[in-house]
């Protein structure tokens, strides 16, 4: 008669004896106190292989008991990466990588792993890259082009979970990419790849495998055209990291996390592509300026973000014209359009200067998204340069939160802003209530100090 499933035994944890009751003393191998207990269970998966019927019940532990993991990251070699991830990939997480189609993320991975391979030449069979998208002679034919080592990389082209799964039991690697899960499917959730219930399924096999292990698994996965990762939301509350790779009109890749149970969600990664692959931008403080012979237009004011632990100079660019229909519009991608609008609603309140009848249009020099605060006082100083159409005066660069009463109002890390705009040769920089700077209390000072 067979067991049923979800019923109790108890099992020697010297010999392994099994029955269904608690004793004192094991008949097999006469070991004292030595009977766990477990549960049966036909649909376990255990670390030691899936399928397994017995399974240890888990018991709860003083938090003070459990040792933390040393060594518990994994160095990619990729600068940017490493930082986007808080200084590598924690093992035993899963990590969720979305991307519109031909940004660069299989071109990403196979970096990542040909690094982290030529890293860890000790042990064989250290990385399994698993396509669901491409062939092996495809992938091999990239790896070839790129120049890149790929000695102790595992490829498995297949959408089979099963397969996969198999795969991974037999090999144990150490880093595991899955390219992409919306192609693998499970005959235990249907037989049609890319459903809610195979994304659910499948991911939540992966990210149970990876738990048990010293390993590190990494996801692609495709998004929608509003540049959200496809899928259920809950794909995302699976994994550890969801980080998100986005693109300029140049080459320019940008590479942030959206969550990050390891690290700060703040840090952005900048890859160029070249010929090469994706190669980290190493020092990105001017790389959202523009470079001009002759005096900056009309419309167009520098300031410095902070992104994470590092400084850029950014030029934000403001034009305003007319509206053509009774309702004035506000055009922007790179800044929220509600911040766009309360600057503008201060600046026609305290200035005088009418933006009721505009339409507005705000951009970033350089593609990258600006959220913080400290962005205003610039963005104030574009939007009245662009309205009354008088340039802002070349090497001018300006900071500071703007408040509803129009106030300029401090922001944090201020000498760290001041000295990375100064190293770019800025020598006019206006910064809320500093020492160093002409300070500026509110909007009419600032108008006043820029365009005198």
């Amino acid at each position: 008669m067979s067991k049923k499933s979800g019923t109790i035994s108890y099992r020697c944890n010297k010999c392994g004896y099994t029955q269904p009751r608690w004793l004192g003393r094991c008949p097999e191998c006469g070991e004292w106190n030595s009977l766990e207990e477990i549960i049966i269970d036909k649909n376990a998966v255990t670390p030691a292989g899936r399928g397994s019927e017995a399974v240890e019940k888990q018991k709860p532990v003083k938090l003070q008991s459990v040792s933390a993991q040393e060594n518990s990251r994994l160095i990619t070699g990729i600068s940017e990466f490493d930082r986007v991830l808080g200084g590598g990939a924690a093992k035993r997480s899963a990590i969720l990588l979305g991307g519109e189609p031909g940004i660069g993320k299989s071109t990403l991975l196979l970096q990542t792993a040909s690094s982290i391979a030529t890293q860890n030449t000790a042990k064989k069979d250290n990385i399994l890259y698993i396509s669901g998208e491409e062939s092996a002679a495809q992938i091999k034919e990239r790896a070839e082009r790129l120049n890149l080592d790929c000695k102790n990389i595992n490829i498995l082209c297949t959408s089979r979970l099963e397969d996969s799964l198999d795969a991974l039991d037999s090999l144990n690697p150490d880093f595991v990419i899955i390219d992409s899960i919306q192609t693998i499917y499970s005959a235990e959730a249907g037989i049609i790849p890319g459903t809610v219930n195979q994304l659910k399924y499948c991911a939540n096999e992966f990210v149970s495998w990876v738990k048990e292990r010293d390993s590190v698994l990494i996801m692609t996965a495709h998004v929608t055209k509003e540049g959200a990762i496809a899928g259920p939301k809950s794909l995302e509350h699976l994994v550890d990291t969801v980080i998100s790779f986005e693109r300029n009109t140049d080459d320019i890749r940008f590479l942030h996390a959206q969550k990050n149970r390891f690290g700060s969600v703040d840090e952005i990664g900048i890859f160029s592509m070249s010929e090469k692959g994706l190669e980290p931008v190493i020092d990105p403080t001017s790389l959202f300026l523009t470079k001009r012979k002759e005096n900056q237009p009309a419309g167009v004011a520098c300031t410095p973000v902070f992104e994470g632990s590092r400084v850029f100079l950014v030029e934000i660019q403001a034009l305003t014209v007319p509206a053509k229909a009774s309702i004035s519009r506000i055009y922007s991608e790179k800044i929220d359009s509600g911040r766009v609008a309360r600057v503008a609603a201060v600046i026609e309140k305290r200035c005088g200067i009418c933006f009721s009848d505009q339409d507005i249009y705000v951009n970033v020099a350089g593609g990258i998204k600006l959220s913080e605060s400290a962005i205003d006082a610039a963005l104030a100083a574009a939007l009245y340069s662009a309205r009354t159409d008088i340039a802002i005066k070349n090497g001018t660069a300006v900071f500071g939160e703007l408040s509803l009463a129009g106030e300029i109002r401090p922001v944090t890390k201020t000498k760290q802003r001041i000295k990375a705009a100064e190293s770019l040769g800025f020598t006019q920089i206006l910064s809320p209530s500093d020492d160093t700077t002409a300070g500026i209390s509110d909007i009419k000072t600032l108008i006043k100090t820029i365009f005198r």
